[in-house]
Formats: C-alpha cells, sequence, structure tokens
C-alpha cells in the first residue's frame, strides 16, 4: 500500500479506550451521534468499540460501521479466534473496514498475566494478524505495553506480524511509562532493525499517566510513526489518552518543525469537544489545551496590551482555527488601562483618559470581590462614574448589624458637598434600617415608590442591582446601584435617586416649571 509519507493518520479511539474510562460510558445513540461528528471532522480511522466486550458494543460497532462512509471503521480484538471472528462480524458492512488485533509483547505481561512463553505469544501474533488478514486487507496489530518489552523480541515481533499481512503496526505505551527521548529512539530502533518495514504505517497509542502522551507521540513523529491514536480531550484509561485536539493542532501550529499535515477540519475541534461534553455530562477543565474555557482568555495586562496590538505576540494560533468564535479578554483585577478602553469600544463606548482612569479604578476595585467582570457590570461602573451630573451625594462608609435577635441597625457616613457626615438609623430589616440612616444624614424623606432587586449576572457571586423609585410632588426619579453585596448596593439606589432628585429640582426651577 502506498503511503504519504508527510500525512499522519488520525485514529480516534475515543469510542473505544475513551468510552472504557470511569463516566464516560455510551449509549449505542450516543456513539452513532459522535461517529458522525468524527468522520464530519475528518478522522482516518474511528475505532467504535470492542465488539466481543458485550452485546450493545457490538451492536453499537455494527451500525457505526453501515452508516460511517468516508472514515475507516475499526474494530478491537484480543488475538484469538473468537475476538477477530466477532469483530468481523460487526464491521464488514463498513465501506472501509478494518480489523485491530494485540496481545501483550512485554515479560511483565507474559510471566503475570498471560503466563505464556515468548513464543507462544508469537505464534499468537501471528495466527491472529493471518486470521484478521482473510477477512479484510486492513489489518493492524498492537504489541500491548511495547515500551516495556525486550526491544530484539519486539523487533521479532513486528518483523513476524507484518510478514503475516499487518499493514498498520501500533507501538502502545500502554501504562503511560516512557519519557519522549526514550519513545522516540524506540521507533527509530524499528525502523532501523525491521528490515521487512516496507510501506508499514507504524503508529503510536500513547497513555498520559505522566502527562507525556502527546510529547511522546510527537517524538515518535518524529522518528517516522505516521499515525497517532488519540481521543477527544484525551479522554481513556486512568489519565487518559493523547489529545487528538492537541496533537493535530501542534502538527499545523509547528509546520515549520514537522513539516507534516493531517485531514482533520481543524475547525471542527471545538465543536466535537463540547460534543463530547454534553453527551457524557463530564466538563473539559478550564486550563486544557486548545479547547478548555481558559485557552483562548487573557485576564494579564501585559498580555492583553499585547493582543490588542497584535494577537500574535500573545497566541500561536487563532481562536477561529478550532472553530471557537474569538480571543476573550476577561477583565479583572490584572487588566490595563488599554485593555478595558478596547472592550469598551467593542460595547460601543469612546471615552476619554480622565474617564478610561475612573472606570479602570472601579474595575479593579470591584474585581477585588467579584470573580468575573461582565458588560453588564461596566453599564453600571459607566452610569455611575461617567454619565451622570455632579452630585450633591456620595457613600464613605456603611455598616449594617442585623439578624433575628438584633434590631436591624445602619451606621453611615456620607459626603454632603465638603462635608462628612454620620448617622445611624434603625428599621425592620438591614435596607430598612440603611435607607433610614440616609434620610437622617440627609434630612429628606421623600416617599419610596418602588425598591427591586436583581442579579446583573448568573452566579452565586454576582453583582447585586437595586432600583430604587422615589416620589417628590408630581415628580419622580429612579436611581440604581450595583454591588456584590446587595445592601451596599440599595444604598448606592437610594443615594443615586437623591442626587436625580437634586438635579429634577435645579433644572425645574431653571425653566420655571410650576409643581
Amino acid at each position: 500500500m502506498k503511503t504519504d509519507k508527510n500525512r499522519v493518520y488520525i485514529f480516534d479511539t475515543t469510542l473505544r479506550d475513551g468510552e472504557q474510562s470511569p463516566g464516560y460510558s455510551m449509549n449505542t445513540e450516543e456513539k452513532l451521534i459522535l461517529a458522525r461528528q468524527l468522520e464530519r471532522m475528518g478522522v482516518d480511522i474511528i475505532e467504535a468499540g470492542f465488539p466481543i466486550a458485550s452485546e450493545g458494543d457490538f451492536e453499537a460497532v455494527k451500525l457505526i460501521a453501515k452508516e460511517i462512509k468516508k472514515s475507516q471503521v475499526a474494530g478491537l480484538a484480543r488475538a484469538n479466534k473468537n475476538d477477530i471472528d466477532r469483530a468481523w462480524q460487526a464491521i464488514k458492512g463498513a465501506v472501509h473496514p478494518r480489523i485491530h488485533t494485540f496481545i501483550s509483547s512485554s515479560d511483565i505481561h507474559l510471566k503475570y498475566q498471560l503466563k505464556k512463553s515468548r513464543e507462544q505469544v508469537l505464534k499468537e501474533a501471528v495466527a491472529a494478524v493471518k486470521l484478521a488478514k482473510s477477512y479484510t486487507d486492513n489489518v493492524e496489530f498492537s504489541p500491548m505495553d511495547a515500551t516495556r518489552s525486550d526491544r530484539d523480541y519486539l523487533v521479532e515481533m513486528v518483523s513476524a506480524v507484518i510478514d503475516a499481512g499487518a499493514t498498520t503496526v501500533n507501538i502502545p505505551d500502554t501504562v503511560g511509562y516512557a519519557i519522549p527521548e526514550e519513545f522516540g529512539n524506540l521507533i527509530a530502533y524499528l525502523f532501523a532493525n525491521v528490515k521487512t518495514m516496507g510501506n508499514t504505517i507504524i503508529a503510536t497509542h500513547c497513555h498520559n499517566d505522566l502527562g507525556l502522551a502527546v510529547a511522546n507521540s510527537l517524538a515518535a513523529i518524529r522518528n517516522g510513526a505516521r499515525q497517532v491514536e488519540c481521543t477527544i480531550n484525551g479522554i481513556g484509561e486512568r489519565a487518559g489518552n493523547t489529545a487528538m485536539e492537541e496533537i493535530v493542532m501542534a502538527l499545523k501550529t509547528r509546520k515549520d518543525l514537522f513539516g507534516l499535515y493531517t485531514k482533520i477540519k481543524t475547525e471542527q475541534i471545538y465543536k466535537t469537544s463540547r460534543l463530547l461534553t454534553q453527551i457524557t455530562g463530564i466538563p473539559v477543565q478550564p486550563n486544557k489545551a486548545i479547547v478548555g474555557a481558559n485557552a483562548f482568555a487573557h485576564e494579564s495586562g501585559i498580555h492583553q496590551d499585547g493582543l490588542i496590538k497584535e494577537k500574535i505576540t500573545y497566541e500561536i494560533m487563532t481562536p477561529q482555527s478550532v472553530g471557537i468564535s474569538d480571543t476573550h479578554i476577561v477583565l479583572g483585577k490584572h487588566s490595563g488601562r488599554n485593555a478595558i478602553s478596547h472592550h469598551l469600544k467593542k460595547m460601543g463606548y469612546l471615552l476619554d483618559d480622565e474617564q478610561i482612569n475612573k472606570v479602570a479604578a472601579r474595575v479593579k476595585e470591584l474585581a477585588d470581590v467579584k470573580k468575573d467582570i461582565y458588560d453588564e457590570d461596566l453599564e453600571v461602573i459607566l452610569a455611575e462614574e461617567i454619565y451622570r451630573g455632579e452630585d450633591k451625594y456620595s457613600l464613605v462608609y456603611l455598616n449594617v448589624v442585623s439578624g433575628n435577635v438584633a434590631i436591624p441597625t445602619a451606621t453611615m457616613e456620607m459626603q454632603i458637598g465638603k462635608d462628612i457626615v454620620r448617622k445611624a438609623g434603625f428599621g425592620n430589616g438591614p435596607v430598612d434600617a440603611t435607607f433610614a440612616a440616609i434620610r437622617n444624614i440627609t434630612k429628606t424623606n421623600y416617599p419610596l415608590m418602588k425598591y427591586v432587586v436583581n442579579a446583573i449576572t448568573g452566579g452565586s457571586d454576582a453583582q447585586g442591582e437595586v432600583t430604587v423609585q422615589l416620589k417628590h410632588n408630581n415628580h419622580s426619579v429612579v436611581g440604581r446601584g450595583a454591588h456584590p453585596d446587595v445592601i451596599v448596593a440599595s444604598a448606592k439606589a437610594y443615594i443615586n435617586a437623591l442626587n436625580r432628585m437634586e438635579f429634577l429640582k435645579d433644572n425645574i426651577k431653571k425653566v420655571k416649571i410650576v409643581e
């Protein structure tokens, strides 16, 4: 079989190795939905399952084999007749079927698990490949625990299965034991010592027990491997497998180094990752490479400034290249003025330097008590800091004591013009006491027509937005305030209403409106 030496084939085992890990079990319909997306994504080989494992797995593999037209569909089988026969029965309806058979090659497995000699295992490996070959020309063989196997015995086994008809030989790091340099050297050793290699594709199947699955796979590729067995989001036994999105984007991003390509439609990566999380209910950790929530999110002011000037300064790939709409600049205590100004421009607000300074100070102040700053938070800050007249009243300090055995009491300091005034108020609850303190300080007593509390955004740390409506003769004003503490938000809303009332009264006098 003629192969393209510059192409890396993607063998996705999400539906087999990934699905058998705790928490990731899928039913037949869910497997089919994901298989369709893998084909849409451009996966070369879909390992649909382990047909002999259960009747359900058999039916799922059979259904996927029948529906998938472009990708190869593989069924896994141990190196024995029953497994291989069952695998063929499941995949024979596929347009491009593959039988993937395996047996251990390490002395550790031979002695403690199989309890067989090297000669016996070698004979069974060859017989399995020959039987699979009688069903299809597309046969893959894996010597399990290859990285802990004797190298000369591994060479003997790989040579024998190629002679028996294997077109792909996979070298698994079954327990995630290898180090990249060591694994790369193993692949190079096989190419140097297997004399019958020919056009056989050498593949890798690396586990992530030491967090090196992707690194080991890349080391293997640099030494001649041209198929990578991987899973979406890196799911799989124990610590998981090589993450497909990471291996694909590493090859694409560092084409200058590898000079290789895959047929994966990378714009489908994020969608596929999300589909898997929706099916299994298990989310991806935020800092996960490529598909994590923070993969294209930036909060550092230095990073944000660089990104605004030129994205390549802090992003080695575009979010659009993996199917994410855009970079996410997270506003928080680490954000600089440039990032805040840029974000406000995107929202439609053009502010001068002095205004930006005011908003930036409030953003940092809010970020100390609230994790995420949303657009709605910024709009409240703008309303309070920028788009209002000169205020007569402002809040300096508020302390409230309340509870089921205490009289609700609010102690408050307010600035009125240049004066600081402190007084207390009592009420039926903490908000009532706060409003009483404000009335005592300002010597006002406008009727309260409306008091409404809403969460600006979702989450338990959301700011509370309070709306207060006060009435004076035939006129009314609405004040708004926001703060993670709803009592503080209430005070700010009431004070905001008082300031608007003063503004209203001044304008009534100027235009001589009859009340």
